[in-house]
């Protein structure tokens, strides 16, 4: 396994484990465990971060700009009320 297709491993190990922190911090029952899955929520986003940086550097995650008018037109989609 080279070096690209381990980090894909890990960001999207890191993306699951986003995903299962992020419910159990919305769905804990106490205090007690939502701080502990909230705390493991920030870690996991840290280190997926630091991942996708990584591999952008590298060019193993390339990305487009978006256009401004695309990005107006999500803020106003999004700006209304429900």
């Amino acid at each position: 396994m080279n070096d690209q297709l381990m980090m894909e491993d890990v960001l999207t190990t890191l993306k699951n484990q986003i995903d299962l922190f992020s419910h159990g911090t919305v769905e804990s029952s106490t205090a007690g465990v939502h701080n502990t899955f909230h705390d493991a929520l920030c870690k996991a986003t840290q280190q997926q971060n630091e991942v996708y940086n990584a591999m952008a550097a590298m060019g193993w995650y390339p990305s487009t700009q978006a256009e401004q008018q695309q990005i107006d037109q999500v803020k106003q989609k999004y700006a209304q009320p429900c």
